[in-house]
């Protein structure tokens, strides 16, 4: 990623954990926390793309697992998050940015079912967590419902930033300045059109070069370019 991205992608991060684990994790909510840090990663990879949401995501991931109070596996969240950043910068449109709201909030929901789920099965892979099923509904349905509604607020404010920073003022100044530049050379380089339709000779009756000395029209080439236990860290289980 380049540098602006990487500068961008660590305050939000580092914004959005700080949030989470001050504020979010002490409202005391039932059954899940509300997720900004995937919000943020889920926003972030809808702007940069699969390959950028991956790194966001594992890098998000990761400080997760070792920011205080987390008491879980490190790594666990941080692969967790690369699989949700990846799978959430393949829904980027080639041709632009998204032109509604549907997309990203049908990503924001999968994407919080996906990671609940995800961050159980690897907490049982890892003897880390074991989470009962009935515990695990409840926190798919709660994680889904408080993301839901927080992601109107945070997922747009991530995206925008990351777009703003995605336009180089420089770099535009340079192509038009070189557009400019391009068109004064061929007006430089180009004769007037009075001259070109003067015949030879000196006389001021109109000409063409495309006519012979006959009247007959000739060839003119033109080259194209053709309920289980709570995790204190970020994530609850």
């Amino acid at each position: 990623m380049r540098l602006t991205r990487t500068l961008l992608t660590t305050v939000l991060v580092i914004v959005a954990l700080v949030l989470q684990v001050t504020v979010l994790a002490r409202l005391q909510l039932p059954g899940a926390v509300p997720d900004l840090l995937l919000l943020t990663v889920l926003g972030l990879a809808l702007v940069y793309g699969h390959v950028g949401g991956a790194l966001a995501g594992f890098g998000a991931g990761l400080l997760a697992d070792i920011a205080p109070p987390a008491d879980h596996a490190v790594g666990r969240y941080a692969l967790v998050l690369c699989v949700i950043g990846y799978a959430a910068g393949l829904t980027r449109p080639e041709t632009g940015p998204h032109r509604s709201a549907t997309v990203p909030m049908i990503v924001v929901g999968a994407g919080a079912v996906a990671s609940t789920l995800l961050y159980a099965g690897v907490g049982t892979l890892v003897g880390d967590t074991a989470v009962a099923l009935g515990g695990l509904i409840t926190l798919v349905v709660t994680a889904t419902l408080y993301d839901l509604l927080l992601a109107p607020f945070a997922v747009p404010l991530v995206m925008a930033l990351a777009r703003k920073l995605e336009d180089d003022p420089l770099a535009a100044e340079s192509v038009s300045g070189s557009a400019g530049g391009n068109d004064t050379i061929n007006s430089w380089a180009q004769p007037s059109r009075a001259s070109l339709f003067k015949r030879p000779g000196g006389s001021t009756k109109p000409w063409s070069p495309l006519l012979g000395r006959k009247g007959r029209t000739s060839r003119v080439t033109m080259g194209g370019r053709p309920k289980a236990g709570r995790i204190k860290g970020v994530k609850r289980l």
